[in-house]
């Protein structure tokens, strides 16, 4: 599944106010919760979910991409959103640079073998540096969407 299939403008931030990676994550999870894809009442095992997975093994990838997430019970489908740090979040990443782009995502924890696939697809945006820093850049969501587009396009 490609992230131009998760992802549409309401579930990307272009300024995180998150200092930390455990901000980062209550912050993304509100968005899904503010863009509906997550009901309230689930915000609580999300976060456990998210965060666990987090403590188990950093998802901050190198050249400042973190890919948070976690299994759950409560989705029946992945949803993702998208989260652009201006200064850039600790992540204990493996090159230590901090995270300037947070891909979070919640799947369903009965289907989470099945979209490995999308995690390793999210990770090709770590080897195009142009494009990651056009996405770090844009003011609006639209240009974010713009730029996972033509990332993912054929070539």
């Amino acid at each position: 599944m490609h992230l131009s299939e998760l992802l549409q403008e309401d579930l990307v931030k272009t300024s995180l106010d998150a200092a930390t990676k455990w901000e980062a994550i209550e912050e993304l999870v509100d968005l899904l919760i503010s863009a509906h894809e997550l009901r309230l009442a689930d915000r609580a095992a999300v976060v456990e979910a998210v965060v666990a997975r987090e403590k188990s093994m950093s998802t901050g990838l190198a050249r400042g991409l973190a890919v948070p997430h976690g299994a759950v019970d409560c989705v029946r489908e992945v949803v993702a959103c998208l989260g652009i740090s201006r200064t850039g979040i600790p992540f204990d990443s493996a090159d230590g640079k901090p995270a300037r782009l947070v891909i979070l995502l919640v799947i369903p924890s009965d289907s989470f073998q099945r979209h490995v696939g999308t995690l390793a697809g999210i990770a090709r945006l770590a080897r195009h540096e142009d494009l990651r820093d056009r996405i770090c850049s844009a003011e609006r969501a639209a240009d974010v969407m713009d730029v996972i587009f033509e990332l993912e396009k054929p070539r």
